[in-house]
């Protein structure tokens, strides 16, 4: 089987426009994500006056990535525990939550943009 120079001139623009098409959407995924998690980690973190709740956010730290949780100092102790206190997890458990649509979404973008 041979290839002429148009049938890898195709074959690398299609490689091209499926790398323009990651990069256009990837970013959308990264965020839905993690807005997602965002707002279960709000569901499910415990609540005394609010506060935590109120301080768990989002904030994109790049195109394909972002920061979740919570800015009150005291978030980690209750995810955690301490040696006094058992663990409320709520952040680990929102992750864990969303994961898999966001692993069956980064690998419908890149079957759709190789086949797109």
């Amino acid at each position: 089987m041979g290839a002429d120079a148009s049938s890898i001139r195709n074959i690398a623009a299609s490689i091209g426009q499926a790398g323009a098409r990651a990069t256009r959407l990837g970013p959308v995924v990264v965020m839905k994500t993690a807005k997602d998690i965002e707002g279960t980690a709000k569901t499910m973190a415990p609540v005394d006056t609010g506060n935590l709740k109120n301080s768990i956010g989002v904030e994109r730290t790049g195109d394909f990535s972002a920061e979740i949780g919570p800015t009150a100092n005291y978030g980690i102790y209750l995810e955690l525990g301490t040696s006094r206190m058992a663990p409320q997890p709520f952040m680990a458990p929102a992750f864990d939550k969303h994961l898999p649509a966001f692993e069956q979404a980064v690998a419908q973008l890149g079957e759709d943009a190789l086949n797109g």
